[in-house]
Protein backbone atom coordinates (compact mmCIF):
# COMPACT_ATOMS: atom_id res chain seq x y z
CA UNK A 1 0.00 0.00 0.00
CA UNK A 2 1.11 3.53 -0.82
CA UNK A 3 1.61 5.72 2.33
CA UNK A 4 0.17 9.07 2.10
CA UNK A 5 0.22 12.30 4.16
CA UNK A 6 -3.11 14.13 4.50
CA UNK A 7 -3.13 17.44 6.16
CA UNK A 8 -6.73 18.96 5.96
CA UNK A 9 -8.64 22.19 7.33
CA UNK A 10 -12.03 24.19 6.87
CA UNK A 11 -12.84 27.44 7.05
CA UNK A 12 -16.18 29.16 7.64
CA UNK A 13 -16.37 32.72 7.56
CA UNK A 14 -19.35 33.65 9.52
CA UNK A 15 -19.99 29.75 11.05
CA UNK A 16 -23.18 28.79 9.27
CA UNK A 17 -24.63 32.63 10.17
CA UNK A 18 -25.31 35.87 8.58
CA UNK A 19 -24.30 34.36 4.54
CA UNK A 20 -21.62 32.41 5.62
CA UNK A 21 -18.82 31.20 3.01
CA UNK A 22 -17.25 28.29 4.08
CA UNK A 23 -14.38 26.14 1.67
CA UNK A 24 -12.50 22.84 2.37
CA UNK A 25 -8.99 22.20 1.39
CA UNK A 26 -6.76 18.62 1.84
CA UNK A 27 -2.91 18.93 0.95
CA UNK A 28 -1.82 15.47 0.04
CA UNK A 29 1.77 14.20 0.36
CA UNK A 30 3.25 11.42 -0.99
CA UNK A 31 6.99 10.29 -1.43
CA UNK A 32 8.00 14.21 -0.14
CA UNK A 33 5.78 15.84 -2.98
CA UNK A 34 2.66 17.84 -2.27
CA UNK A 35 -0.73 18.09 -4.34
CA UNK A 36 -3.10 20.40 -2.49
CA UNK A 37 -7.15 20.25 -3.37
CA UNK A 38 -10.27 22.65 -2.65
CA UNK A 39 -13.57 22.88 -2.89
CA UNK A 40 -16.13 26.00 -1.95
CA UNK A 41 -18.71 25.02 0.49
CA UNK A 42 -21.23 28.28 0.28
CA UNK A 43 -23.34 28.01 3.24
CA UNK A 44 -21.88 25.51 6.00
CA UNK A 45 -20.36 25.65 9.45
CA UNK A 46 -17.02 24.96 10.55
CA UNK A 47 -17.74 22.04 11.58
CA UNK A 48 -18.94 20.91 8.31
CA UNK A 49 -16.34 22.49 6.58
CA UNK A 50 -13.38 20.24 9.18
CA UNK A 51 -15.43 17.22 8.03
CA UNK A 52 -15.85 17.81 4.56
CA UNK A 53 -11.64 18.83 4.40
CA UNK A 54 -11.01 15.28 5.50
CA UNK A 55 -13.60 13.86 2.85
CA UNK A 56 -12.16 15.71 0.20
CA UNK A 57 -8.73 14.63 0.65
CA UNK A 58 -9.75 11.18 1.19
CA UNK A 59 -11.79 11.06 -2.13
CA UNK A 60 -8.52 12.22 -4.08
CA UNK A 61 -7.06 8.50 -3.37
CA UNK A 62 -7.37 6.20 -6.51
CA UNK A 63 -6.60 3.09 -4.37
CA UNK A 64 -6.36 1.63 -1.12
CA UNK A 65 -3.28 3.77 0.80
CA UNK A 66 -2.21 3.78 4.40
CA UNK A 67 -3.34 7.33 5.29
CA UNK A 68 -2.05 9.66 8.17
CA UNK A 69 -4.77 12.19 8.44
CA UNK A 70 -3.76 15.81 9.69
CA UNK A 71 -6.65 18.22 10.70
CA UNK A 72 -6.72 20.66 13.16
CA UNK A 73 -10.10 19.95 14.37
CA UNK A 74 -10.39 17.99 17.24
CA UNK A 75 -14.63 16.96 16.68
CA UNK A 76 -13.21 15.21 13.08
CA UNK A 77 -10.23 13.45 14.60
CA UNK A 78 -11.68 12.32 18.31
CA UNK A 79 -14.34 11.45 16.57
CA UNK A 80 -12.89 9.66 13.63
CA UNK A 81 -11.16 7.42 16.57
CA UNK A 82 -14.56 7.42 18.01
CA UNK A 83 -14.11 9.09 20.98
CA UNK A 84 -16.75 11.66 20.24
CA UNK A 85 -20.61 10.83 18.82
CA UNK A 86 -21.81 11.45 15.54
CA UNK A 87 -24.72 13.83 16.98
CA UNK A 88 -25.48 15.70 14.26
CA UNK A 89 -24.14 16.82 10.23
CA UNK A 90 -24.96 13.50 10.18
CA UNK A 91 -24.61 13.49 6.36
CA UNK A 92 -21.34 15.29 5.91
CA UNK A 93 -20.21 11.87 8.30
CA UNK A 94 -21.70 9.56 5.77
CA UNK A 95 -19.84 11.42 2.77
CA UNK A 96 -16.43 11.19 5.32
CA UNK A 97 -17.69 7.50 6.25
CA UNK A 98 -17.76 6.07 3.04
CA UNK A 99 -14.07 7.52 1.56
CA UNK A 100 -12.32 5.90 5.08
CA UNK A 101 -13.44 2.43 3.23
CA UNK A 102 -10.63 1.40 1.78
CA UNK A 103 -8.11 2.55 3.83
CA UNK A 104 -5.57 2.39 6.59
CA UNK A 105 -6.05 5.20 8.56
CA UNK A 106 -4.13 7.30 11.20
CA UNK A 107 -6.10 10.65 12.66
CA UNK A 108 -4.04 12.78 14.04
CA UNK A 109 -4.56 16.26 15.80
CA UNK A 110 -2.47 19.14 14.91
CA UNK A 111 -2.45 22.34 16.35
CA UNK A 112 -3.95 24.66 13.75
CA UNK A 113 -1.71 28.39 13.45
CA UNK A 114 1.40 27.07 15.72
CA UNK A 115 3.67 27.17 12.56
CA UNK A 116 3.40 23.35 10.97
CA UNK A 117 4.02 24.05 7.64
CA UNK A 118 1.77 22.18 5.60
CA UNK A 119 -1.09 22.73 7.99
CA UNK A 120 -0.53 26.64 7.48
CA UNK A 121 -0.82 26.16 4.03
CA UNK A 122 -4.09 24.19 4.16
CA UNK A 123 -5.55 26.62 6.63
CA UNK A 124 -4.37 29.68 3.74
CA UNK A 125 -5.99 27.47 1.25
CA UNK A 126 -8.98 27.00 2.82
CA UNK A 127 -9.49 30.86 4.02
CA UNK A 128 -8.75 31.96 0.97
CA UNK A 129 -11.39 30.05 -1.06
CA UNK A 130 -14.21 30.80 1.86
CA UNK A 131 -13.28 34.72 1.23
CA UNK A 132 -13.38 34.89 -2.69
CA UNK A 133 -16.30 31.96 -3.10
CA UNK A 134 -14.57 29.93 -5.72
CA UNK A 135 -10.99 27.59 -5.75
CA UNK A 136 -8.25 29.76 -7.47
CA UNK A 137 -6.45 27.06 -8.99
CA UNK A 138 -3.31 29.66 -9.36
CA UNK A 139 -3.41 30.46 -5.31
CA UNK A 140 -3.20 26.44 -4.56
CA UNK A 141 -0.59 25.72 -7.29
CA UNK A 142 1.47 28.66 -5.57
CA UNK A 143 0.74 27.71 -2.29
CA UNK A 144 1.90 23.88 -2.27
CA UNK A 145 4.91 25.00 -4.49
CA UNK A 146 6.06 26.49 -1.29
CA UNK A 147 6.18 23.22 0.52
CA UNK A 148 9.18 22.34 -1.42
CA UNK A 149 9.49 18.11 -0.83
CA UNK A 150 9.35 18.31 3.14
CA UNK A 151 8.04 15.40 4.38
CA UNK A 152 6.08 15.12 7.76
Amino acid sequence: MKKVTIVCDGSSLGNGRDNPRAAACAVLGFGGYWKAVAKYLGAATNQQSEIAAAELGLSQLKEPCEVRVFSDSRYVVETMLGNFRKKSNHDWWRRLDAATDSHEITWEWVKGHSGHEVQEVADDIARHTAEFGRVDEDFVDESVLSLGTIEI
